[in-house]
């Protein structure tokens, strides 16, 4: 076969060094290219990391043992011998900014996982990379460097799980420095001054949430395929809103990075909250804030304990178990039923009717009501089935007030009703009756109690003593502002704040850190816009825009005008979805021929067929299979067949 020649240059004698000519064959494979490459540099160096960039076709050429033929190289193209890693800067969630070895060959979902794994992050599939916003800097601020911790010399582990030395990995013990930048990062930051937290960009509406989705990184592609250049400044995120196997023992850098994005999260407004939480989240803060510095290593002083209480606790159930007689189990087989007297409201347009009271019985995942208890026995007026609905909470402890929201998926769109109950332990039983149902799970369910304590303990918190007062916490240096969103600076003086702040703190005054800062998660993650990404995408056989809400459950049908739910559609009555990638155009098809069928505005499809694919594959692990990650599996879900 005839020779020609190749033109590569060599990115390690600068951009001014000529290209090297190698004259090769098409049968050649990559390996020996490579392999006379290096020869004609005459550089004796590691050449392990290096690999051929193809600039033309903005493609990586990483199988040695294909060919250039199989590849399509011809004499026109010419390449690169670059290296694989190279340095990023990295936003962590808390504001932190490092500097470490990414790399920039192979999909950047294999990015994510090398980051992750160097900096004991587990479960990676739940973070992805974002483009930074643009933010308009002042003149005061350019001056200003920003603070780069350097991690370029912390190596890169194949390790999935980090062997920890003194509560760390041992690649970071190497030096103080780097031991000083992981105590950083697994523990939450101090509050942020007011003045940073009125400077940050917040978004003003759904479109401009909409337009922060656009900037994700497309996971099956690589850094450099993507316009990133060394040294660039991307952001590390959770993208998908489903926290799967938190533990405390092995967590701490995740659960620190967790809490900072829902804490900014929280200021910024990205999720609303009642008046009543904001108060609780600053207390919650305040209170984190005050023992991280005081006590970082109590993450995971309580696992162990923790672990034989459980244990314990199975034991007593089972050991009580074996006394029952066959019919005591097959009374407790059938599923308990709730009943009691709810007020029931179904807002509509145009009327002023209020609350009315009905006999409420709560079987399997239905609620039927009736005019008393005594008319329970025939037929209700009407039954209300929740499986697949959605549930959210409307209370104020102070005002008594203690509302469920339930939306209901109907033919015709969401049907919403509203349950008020009497008092707080009515409320609680209610509220998690609707919870499990809304999974199609039952009263019989064993996490019927625990979802009862967990909304108990979330009421508990938001109650205030009455006696709360600066001089409580033995603390006058609390800085409210710091604590809450911009628009309570404008509303309350700090002076107005700080009381209620340390009002809600003598509830979680007993709280341990970690408690303190599962429960900040908790309540986060309970908060009704809590998760939902959205996208502007264009119906087929619309003339008007309309907003796309991701869940992690769910996509939402937003009136972009109005802000309503129109429409709901839920992952489990998914049969499949397509992408036409010529038109940009996704179709997906549910149960009950059902077919939908829109293209993006404001992001490209990709990163909502991502979007959907990843919430998908997130809802296949199990906590047997938690330390093994099927890779392959990600890809197929969320990689997409682009038209060539």
């Amino acid at each position: 076969m005839a020779s020609w020649d190749l033109s590569v240059s060599v990115e390690d004698l600068g951009p001014e060094a000529s290209p090297f000519t190698v004259s090769v064959t098409s049968d050649l494979h990559l390996g020996g290219v490579i392999l006379k490459l290096v020869e004609k540099t005459e550089i004796q160096q590691d050449w392990s990391d290096h690999a051929l960039w193809w600039a033309q076709k903005q493609q990586w050429l990483l199988k040695t043992s294909w060919t250039l033929e199989k590849f399509g190289v011809h004499a026109d193209a010419s390449l690169v011998f670059m290296t694989q890693h190279k340095p990023l800067r990295l936003g962590m969630p808390g504001g932190s900014t490092l500097r470490l070895q990414a790399r920039f060959s192979g999909p950047v979902f294999r990015t994510v996982l090398g980051i992750c794994r160097m900096l004991n992050l587990r479960h990676p599939e739940e973070l992805a990379l974002l483009r930074p916003l643009e933010e308009k800097k002042k003149k005061k601020d350019r001056d200003s460097v920003e603070e780069v911790y350097d991690l370029t010399a912390v190596p890169h582990t194949s390790v999935s799980q980090a062997c920890l030395y003194n509560g760390m990995p041992a690649h970071f013990a190497d030096s103080p420095e780097t031991e000083a930048v992981y105590r950083m990062l697994s523990v939450p930051q101090p509050a942020p001054p007011p003045e940073l937290i009125t400077k940050q960009y917040r978004a003003a509406s759904v479109v401009d949430k909409a337009h922060i989705n656009s900037r994700w990184l497309d996971s099956s592609r690589s850094l450099l395929q993507q316009g990133v250049q060394e040294n660039d400044l991307l952001w590390l995120r959770f993208k998908y809103s489903t926290f799967h196997d938190l533990e405390p023992k092995y967590d701490a850098v995740r659960l620190a990075q967790l809490y900072e994005q829902a804490r900014w999260a929280i200021l910024l407004e990205d999720v609303d909250c009642t008046e009543e939480e904001m108060m609780l989240f600053g207390a919650l803060q305040y209170h984190i804030s005050k023992h991280s510095l005081a006590e970082p290593q109590t993450m995971s002083t309580n696992t162990a304990m923790d672990d034989l209480e459980t244990a314990l606790l199975s034991l007593e159930v089972k050991m009580d178990g074996d006394g029952s007689t066959a019919n005591d189990l097959l009374d407790n087989m059938a599923a308990p039923e709730l009943g009691d007297y709810l007020k029931i409201f179904r807002p509509k347009r145009l009327t002023l009717k209020g609350y009315k009271q009905y006999w409420f019985k709560f079987q399997d995942t239905c609620i039927s009501y009736f005019k008393s208890q005594e008319d329970s026995a025939g037929e209700p007026i009407q039954q209300i089935h929740l499986k697949g609905c959605e549930v959210a909470p409307d209370v104020n402890v102070g005002g008594q007030k203690f509302l469920i929201r339930l939306l209901i998926p109907a033919p015709e769109g969401m049907i919403e009703v509203y349950l008020r109950c009497e008092n707080e332990e009515q409320y609680a039983r209610w509220m998690a009756a609707c919870r499990l149902a809304s999974r199609g799970q039952s009263l019989a369910d064993s996490s019927f109690q625990s979802e009862i304590q967990s909304i108990r303990s979330v009421l508990a918190m938001q109650k205030t003593s009455g006696n709360g007062s600066a001089s409580a916490t033995g603390d006058d240096a609390i800085n409210a502002y710091s604590l809450v969103s911009p628009r309570y600076h404008k509303k309350y003086k700090a002076k107005q704040l700080t009381p209620r702040i340390l009002e809600a703190y003598q509830n979680v005054a007993q709280l341990s850190w970690t408690e303190a800062l599962l429960r900040f998660l908790q309540i986060w993650q309970a908060l009704p816009d809590f998760g939902i990404s959205y996208v502007v995408v264009r119906f087929k056989g619309s003339r008007k825009d309309e907003v796309l809400g991701i869940a992690p459950n769910r996509l939402i049908r937003i009136d972009l005008g109005v802000g309503d739910v129109v429409k709901t559609w839920r992952y489990n009555n998914m049969r499949q979805w397509n992408v036409n990638w010529d038109i940009r155009q996704l179709a997906i098809e549910f149960d009950g021929n059902v077919n939908i069928a829109f293209s993006c505005v404001t992001a490209d499809c990709k990163i909502v067929h991502e979007f959907i694919g990843g919430y998908i594959f997130m809802s296949t692990r199990s906590r047997e299979k938690s330390d093994t990650l099927n890779e392959e599996l990600f890809h197929k879900l969320t990689g997409g067949h682009e038209a060539l």
